[in-house]
């Protein structure tokens, strides 16, 4: 099955300059159906109101880490499908573990170019 470009796509972090390099990068590569959220809370309020394809979001935030957001969105039946892709500037194994414990579907470590996140992309949804 194709990956749908037009699919919506949530990306979530604390620092919007983060947030516009991945809308960027996702534009490259032909995504640009692409929402944002500045914290976890705020990720899960618009999660459960639109259906997204794909929820990228970085571990670090507060109030509500990404990882609480990743375990919130497994534990609620109508969004525990949702594709997650953890960005985070540390590869601390203990948070690699954890993530894929609570159910992430990949990981990708800051920096990181448009070559790496297709990549995960790929492995994530299916070529495209």
């Amino acid at each position: 099955m194709a990956v749908d470009l037009g699919m919506p796509i949530l990306i979530v972090d604390d620092y919007k300059t983060m947030l516009r390099i991945v809308r960027n990068l996702l534009k490259q590569l032909g995504f640009n159906n692409v929402d944002e959220a500045t914290d976890g809370a705020m990720a899960l309020e618009k999660a459960r109101a639109k259906s997204y394809g794909l929820i990228i979001s970085d571990w670090n935030m507060e109030p509500m880490t990404g990882y609480e957001l990743l375990k919130e969105v497994r534990a609620d039946n109508q969004l525990k499908g949702t594709p997650f892709i953890m960005v985070t500037a540390e590869s601390k194994t203990d948070n690699v573990i954890a993530a894929k414990k609570a159910g992430v579907n990949n990981y990708i470590v800051k920096p990181f170019n448009a070559a790496t996140l297709k990549q995960k992309l790929v492995a994530v949804l299916g070529e495209f």
